[in-house]
């Protein structure tokens, strides 16, 4: 399970998830990507549970990019505890992932492949996500790559 190794402080507050992800909403490690599109709190359960569906249908091909880090302790109070008696104890990490934030990457596979395991990695994640490619200068993966395998064939 992920987890800060240390934090300043144990509890924090539970703030708003508004606006849109600028930061982290594009590709930029691999060449598919898993991209959420309304905003959520993703434990560090779900994160393993999604990073497992996706190595294992992969069979440990490819390269896998986990861009989420859950760093916000929820907390939680005993069960059958009176009101009052102060905030209680950090119970699991959460990330705050808001629209357009990309949560996975992935390399090194086919595009149907990356498509399926991302696809099952967004059945583990508590919003709506999308499968999106890494575009070079406005043209799809798919263009680049027929266009260079043209270029090796004529030249060999």
């Amino acid at each position: 399970m992920l987890m800060p190794k240390r934090t300043k402080y144990r509890k924090m507050m539970r703030g708003r998830m508004t606006g849109k992800a600028y930061r982290g909403a594009e590709i930029s490690f691999g060449e598919f990507g898993l991209q959420a599109t309304a905003p959520a709190w993703v434990s560090s359960r779900q994160i393993e549970s999604a990073r497992r569906a996706i190595t294992n249908y992969l069979k440990r091909g490819g390269k896998v990019w986990i861009r989420i880090f859950p760093d916000k302790p929820v907390t939680q109070k005993p069960a059958e505890t009176r009101m009052g008696s102060g905030k209680g104890n950090p119970e699991y990490w959460v990330a705050v992932v808001k629209p357009g934030r990309i949560m996975f990457e992935v390399a090194g596979v086919p595009r149907e492949q990356a498509e399926e395991a991302l696809r099952r990695a967004g059945m583990k994640m508590p919003m709506d996500c999308r499968f999106i490619e890494r575009e070079h200068a406005g043209v799809p993966v798919e263009v680049v790559a027929d266009e260079a395998a043209g270029n090796q064939e004529g030249a060999a």
